[in-house]
Parts: structure tokens; C-alpha cells; sequence
């Protein structure tokens, strides 16, 4: 069975119902997706909580190794990362109760999605956090 994300409506209403976005990936760079996708929910007023080995803050906020280090219970984590490190991502989310998770354009992993989507994780893949937040919900609360 493949992967399908959420209708339009569905993915509006989990996005309605976050306000934590851990962010995997983010990049301290202005220039990269990952840095301006987070920008602009931080923008929207989302608290974005990076998650990047090595950094100590990015976007004006502490930074994380890993979603285990985590201080705070994140609504959604969102994956700007390349397939192959999904797996170890979603087993993650699984191990801490992540209710969502969120796989960046580009980031295809369905046999990772399902097992996330089998552990009652609501799960979108392939898709843009910000782009589908602005068009999909109006970009408001």
C-alpha cells in the first residue's frame, strides 16, 4: 500500500493545532529552505525549536543534537533531511510521543512513513510546511 498524505482540510486542522516546531536540519543559512521555511512560521508566530548537531542557536533559538535532547514537548517535527536518516527520525518521534511529523519537499521515505502513520503519528511528506500553512490555512490563526 502507498503512502497518501491528508486532504487539504486535514492538513489545515493539524497546522491549526500546533504551535512547537522542532525543526531537523535547520540550517543557520539564510540562503537555505530549511532556514527560510522556519523563518516564516516564526514569522506566523510558531515557537521553532532547531535541531542541529553542532549548532548552538539558530533563528534566535537554542539548538539541539537531537529530538532526545529536547527540554519541551514539540507539536510536529519537521524533517530537512535526506531519506536515508528518516527511519532513525521516525523511531524517534515514536520513542518521545511526537503526535506529527512533517517530511519537507524532497523527502520521500514511505516505508518511514507508514511505520509512523501504523504508530498513530499524523504524518505529511513531500510537502512544504510554509507553502501549504499560507495557502492551505490562510497563513492565520
Amino acid at each position: 500500500m502507498s503512502f497518501t498524505n491528508p486532504d487539504p482540510d486535514m492538513i489545515c486542522r493539524m497546522l491549526r493545532g500546533i504551535r512547537t516546531i522542532a525543526v531537523v536540519g535547520l540550517s543557520p543559512n539564510p540562503s537555505r529552505p530549511s532556514y527560510r521555511v522556519a523563518r516564516a512560521m516564526q514569522g506566523y508566530g510558531f515557537r521553532i525549536v532547531p535541531v542541529r548537531p553542532l549548532m548552538l542557536e539558530v533563528l534566535g533559538e537554542k539548538a539541539y543534537p537531537d529530538l532526545e535532547s529536547l527540554p519541551l514537548r514539540v507539536d510536529i517535527v519537521d524533517v530537512f533531511r535526506a531519506a536515508e536518516h528518516v527511519p532513525a527520525i521516525v523511531e524517534s518521534c515514536i520513542s518521545l510521543g511526537i503526535p506529527r511529523l512533517w517530511l519537507q519537499e524532497g523527502v520521500i521515505h514511505e516505508e518511514a512513513a507508514q511505520r509512523a502513520r501504523a504508530a498513530g503519528i499524523a504524518v505529511v511528506m513531500n510537502r512544504c510546511i510554509w507553502r501549504d500553512y499560507s495557502r492551505l490555512c490562510g497563513g492565520a490563526e
